[in-house]
């Protein structure tokens, strides 16, 4: 989409795109980096962020590669290394979230390329990771967060998780409505855990420590779009001061002096989302310190030891800021995505049962 728009920093966009091409192997796998590991969640952001530059056939090959690696439940391992690694890796480990993702990506895609055939061609794997997801539904409308093979995992569930997936139900079962497939299993599923991530704050962060201190958990839930522009902003506004650090961006986390450029991207997405353009504008030019002459961002700062660290520049990081470029922008049809409440479509009439099919506790 690039070719078709003006923009004093389009060469940035540019040099972000390719970087995040470099990371891509034959095969599809879009890598961390060079000789990095890949995992499905960030995987799909980047076949996103290679959507939105109008590279279509990497987009494409990325989808693809999703498929060949589906396992037989439709899920997909936490985590993939493409180089020997001598780590102790649980390969049995499935994170809800990375698995309900690429419905995302794929609608992303559709919405950028209006290419009917290639959303038909990827249903099937869609298709397939929504239910495995749908399955690990509590009967409160929370969805587990993890599985393992290997090791006794804790049954709860994770703000940050919860709101990726509700936006990635929400895109399945538009892809559903789009291509005339049953879907109010889906649709349930997506309202229950509407439900939960606005009413229920105890069904998360039951076993282990809060995750109150990430910035995500803060801004993620706007991204989810279970929020009107007013309750946005107040939510923005209520903790900006703990994450915000001025011509820098977004911590990680609170007590932390560590600002990061995939999170400081998606903040810009939340403040898009809450109708605060001027905050995101300015959160997006601070971003630019942060591209390498390569065009791949540098993962984080620590401005208290005034050093980057760590000492490598992600796909999934150039992919934040170009999303939220997008979104600023508006360079593609499908900018709005992520910042818009949610919307499924209206050719649906179908009505959901009131009773959930059996659900873990």
């Amino acid at each position: 989409m690039f070719a078709h728009i003006e923009h004093p920093l389009l060469p940035q966009f540019q040099r972000a795109a390719s970087y995040i091409a470099s990371c891509q192997q034959a095969d599809g796998a879009i890598r961390w980096f060079d000789q990095g590991k890949l995992d499905p969640w960030d995987h799909t952001e980047a076949a996103m962020a290679l959507g939105i530059a109008g590279r279509e056939d990497l987009a494409i090959n990325a989808f693809r590669w999703l498929a060949q690696q589906q396992q037989a439940n439709g899920s997909w391992q936490a985590n993939y290394f493409l180089a020997p690694c001598d780590q102790d890796i649980d390969d049995t480990k499935v994170e809800t979230n990375f698995v309900a993702y690429p419905a995302t990506g794929l609608w992303h895609h559709y919405l950028i390329f209006s290419n009917t055939q290639t959303l038909r061609d990827f249903y099937p794997m869609v298709r397939a990771a929504i239910d495995y997801v749908v399955s690990q539904q509590t009967a409160h409308g929370d969805i587990q967060w993890a599985q393992s093979q290997r090791e006794p995992l804790p049954r709860d569930a994770l703000v940050t998780a919860c709101s990726s997936v509700l936006r990635s139900l929400e895109c399945a079962v538009n892809i559903a409505i789009t291509l005339g497939e049953p879907n109010a299993h889906w649709q349930l599923a997506h309202r229950r855990l509407a439900d939960a991530l606005r009413n229920k704050p105890w069904r998360f962060d039951r076993t282990w420590e809060s995750k109150r201190r990430f910035s995500m958990d803060w801004f993620y839930p706007i991204l989810a779009g279970i929020y009107s522009e007013q309750e946005a902003q107040l939510r923005l506004e209520q903790r900006w001061h703990e994450f915000v650090v001025s011509d820098l961006g977004c911590r990680c986390v609170s007590d932390e002096p560590w600002v990061t450029a995939a999170e400081s991207s998606e903040l810009v997405l939340a403040c898009v989302a809450a109708g605060w353009r001027d905050r995101a504008e300015s959160i997006h030019r601070w971003l630019s310190q942060w591209q390498d002459t390569d065009g791949g961002f540098w993962t984080g700062y620590s401005f208290r030891d005034k050093v980057i660290w760590p000492q490598e520049k992600t796909s999934w990081t150039g992919a934040a800021y170009l999303l939220a470029a997008d979104a600023l922008f508006q360079f593609t049809p499908a900018h709005d995505l992520l910042t818009r409440p949610h919307r499924i479509r209206a050719s649906c009439a179908v009505t959901p049962p009131e009773t959930p099919p059996d659900s873990p506790a």
